[in-house]
């Protein structure tokens, strides 16, 4: 597939625009109409692609970026490029895919991570305190888990939607991973009561911190 253009991957995700599946995207923030499983197996059959993904990205159609996160390759990018990528990234399903896809898997994370983390606009600093949980889970040496603890003690519940929901995230993730610092997670969560009433499906965990916590800790034990 390595001869496919730019023009025949747009024709072919116009072809896939479905108006309900628009209509469901929309909910969330997300201007495009094709089904996530169809997107992915164009990217599996299109396998990884540099150069053709870089040119997607360019068009800046919403389903063009995100196939273009999945056929890239995350360490092909310098910091510059990743900076300037999620400060365009202003749908919710991009922002993640390329923070989740592509930042995580590249040797830039930790600069991106401490340059993002205090960003006046609270989009890109909710990419920072995405990372920061990452770290949070996987390598927390070095990190100051009681400063962020009060950092989110402060700032948590006045925070922008999307800010809110990733300095949630890494409260949670203190409590679960942390037992010296879990009380005080919970206790915080108790407080602020951040999320306690989002509509959760059945069978998912509730974004509410303090039954996020209980839950993940009771399958570890």
């Amino acid at each position: 597939m390595t001869d496919t253009t730019v023009a025949e991957v747009m024709a072919e995700l116009a072809a896939l625009e479905d108006p309900k599946a628009r209509a469901v995207n929309e909910k969330h923030g997300d201007d495009h109409g094709v089904n996530l499983g169809k997107l992915r197996a164009v990217a599996k059959r299109l396998k990884t692609r540099q150069d053709l993904s870089v040119e997607l990205w360019a068009t800046g159609d919403t389903a063009a970026r995100l196939l273009a996160l999945l056929i890239c390759r995350p360490k092909a990018f310098s910091r510059d490029e990743l900076d300037a990528m999620l400060r365009e990234a202003r749908r919710p399903k991009v922002h993640d895919w390329l923070v989740n896809y592509v930042v995580k898997k590249s040797p830039h994370a930790e600069s991106l991570r401490l340059a993002w983390f205090d960003d006046p606009d609270p989009v890109v600093a909710g990419a920072g305190w995405a990372l920061t949980t990452e770290r949070v889970a996987k390598k927390p040496a070095g990190l100051d888990l009681a400063g962020l603890l009060d950092v989110i003690e402060s700032e948590l519940k006045g925070a922008p939607d999307r800010l809110q929901w990733a300095m949630n995230h890494c409260l949670a993730q203190i409590g679960i991973e942390h037992p010296e610092h879990r009380a005080r997670a919970v206790a915080i969560g108790e407080r602020l009561e951040v999320l306690k009433d989002y509509p959760t499906p059945p069978n998912c965990t509730s974004p509410y911190a303090p039954v996020w916590i209980a839950e993940m800790v009771s399958r570890q034990g």
